[in-house]
């Protein structure tokens, strides 16, 4: 593991290889995740669909991936992320497949749910590249693989109309689009083989750090423990506010006795994971935690709801932006899926710029700025209406998604610099609040006018701005136990 500065086309350099090849898992699971969005002209028109069933598939997509998250975090820290990506990555092909192929609006549903699985990959790559870069430049490289991961959204919208139009037509006719998402998966199982062959959790000599326990985090205090339970009721709200937009008082996916059985069920899953979370952190709760072992929960709380914004903001603008586009300024679904692309495009270069600046200027400082921009592209693009010239209506958009992706950026380059063993479960519930928020604004873009709903993620932004006053700049250091029980020092600035 090197301390100089990156340098992203040396392939030589072990730890940089490691990075493309992780940013390249990420990449196909956006591209197999978001594959459906550009192609719902085709869709609604396969299954006869009316905008609110559509409206459905939008948060069903965005579910499953708020426990998934959690759990993948899980399993990363005690399995550690080569064996992890692997799996999701050929499981997530067959998923693609099942609702590529489903015959029935609620196959496609039960698919789109479990297509949510697929967005969990996100939560390994950040374990493994905190394991291969210094915390220097953790920042910039955590970047570079959210970045350039979280563009495979965009590859999606320009790529996959494209095919279905250009590649498949001919031969599959009305089913192309079918066979263009297909396509993702086989893409993706192969990918899976690649990577376990390739991959290694860390470079030569390095301790891959475990919890000493699995099923929720460890926390140094009992005020930090019942925060970490309340921390937790909002993915059960959102998950339940699910349930309710597929009963019958929503898109009627779900009889009434289906969602009460549901909403029981997520009753009965949160008290099994307080218990859980009880059972890890009992010794810690009737005894003092070591200093060396002690960390603030506060820190993982205030970066769950900077990515609830910023991801979360990202997740729900990407999934309806295409279709904002062609219904707005009157685009054919090829051209729309282009310029929705736009937003995810920006993932390029601002959430490694994000990053960089979080390593150069400061974790807290950058973060501040960038929420604040984050609020005011969102306010810009509540504005955009028809009247707008298409050029500057994109170039609002790409002012926008700067800060939204540079503004999650820097919130990754401090989820490595918590707490070392427990990375994968820290950037688990914090990607899970991504999702939270994702639900949240898509359930809010059901019910509004469009201008309403970038107002709504502004107003967002701006309380999310005052929480993160807040949060402390990690200290030069942490320590972490070795498995022989002595404690190491690891450099965290």
């Amino acid at each position: 593991m090197s301390n100089a500065k990156l340098n992203l086309l040396d392939f030589s350099d072990s730890s940089i290889k490691t990075l493309h090849i992780t940013w390249f898992a990420f990449f196909l699971t956006f591209v197999m995740w978001f594959s459906y969005v550009p192609m719902k002209p085709f869709i609604m028109e396969a299954f006869d669909m009316n905008n609110a069933q559509w409206k459905a598939l939008l948060i069903l997509n965005v579910a499953l991936t708020i426990p998934a998250r959690i759990i993948i975090g899980m399993l990363v820290d005690k399995l550690g992320p080569r064996i992890v990506y692997s799996i999701l990555l050929i499981v997530s092909a067959f998923l693609c497949w099942g609702f590529a192929f489903a015959q029935s609006y609620e196959q496609l549903a039960l698919f789109r749910f479990l297509c949510g699985f697929i967005g969990a990959g996100f939560v390994i790559g950040i374990r493994m590249v905190g394991e291969w870069f210094p915390a220097k430049n953790v920042g910039l490289a955590e970047g570079v693989y959210g970045g350039w991961g979280n563009f495979g959204s965009a590859a999606a919208a320009w790529s996959l109309p494209a095919i279905a139009t250009y590649l498949y037509a001919d031969a599959m006719g009305a089913d192309a689009w079918r066979y263009a998402i297909a396509t993702t998966g086989v893409v993706a199982l192969f990918y899976g083989v690649f990577f376990y062959i390739n991959a290694r959790n860390t470079p030569k000599g390095a301790t891959y750090f475990k919890p000493k326990k699995t099923g929720g985090l460890e926390v140094s205090n009992k005020r930090d423990f019942w925060f970490y339970i309340a921390m937790n009721v909002p993915m059960y709200i959102a998950l339940a506010v699910l349930c309710w937009k597929l009963s019958p008082s929503g898109v009627n996916l779900l009889s009434e006795t289906t969602a009460i059985i549901m909403w029981c069920l997520l009753a009965v899953l949160f008290v099994y994971q307080f218990y859980q979370i009880w059972s890890v952190n009992k010794e810690n709760l009737s005894k003092e935690v070591p200093k060396l072992d002690r960390y603030k929960f506060k820190q993982v709380a205030i970066l769950d709801w900077s990515y609830f914004v910023t991801f979360g903001s990202e997740l729900a603008v990407v999934s309806m932006l295409p279709a904002f586009f062609m219904e707005t300024f009157d685009l054919s679904p090829v051209k729309a899926g282009l310029l929705g692309g736009a937003f995810a495009l920006m993932n390029l270069v601002a959430r490694p710029g994000g990053g960089y600046l979080s390593d150069k200027l400061g974790r807290k400082k950058t973060l501040s700025v960038l929420i604040a921009g984050l609020a005011v592209g969102y306010m810009m693009l509540s504005q955009i209406t028809a009247a707008w010239a298409l050029p500057l209506a994109v170039a609002a958009v790409m002012f926008c998604s700067f800060f939204v992706q540079a503004g999650e950026g820097a919130v990754f380059a401090m989820v490595p610099l918590v707490k070392r063993r427990m990375t994968g479960q820290i950037a688990g519930m914090v990607g899970a609040y991504g999702n939270v928020g994702a639900v949240t604004f898509l359930t809010c873009y059901s019910f509004v006018e469009t201008s309403q709903f970038f107002m709504i993620i502004a107003g967002a932004a701006v309380i999310n701005l005052v929480m993160v006053q807040f949060i402390e700049e990690p200290a030069g250091h942490m320590h972490e136990v070795l498995p022989d029980g002595t404690a190491q020092l690891i450099e965290v600035s």
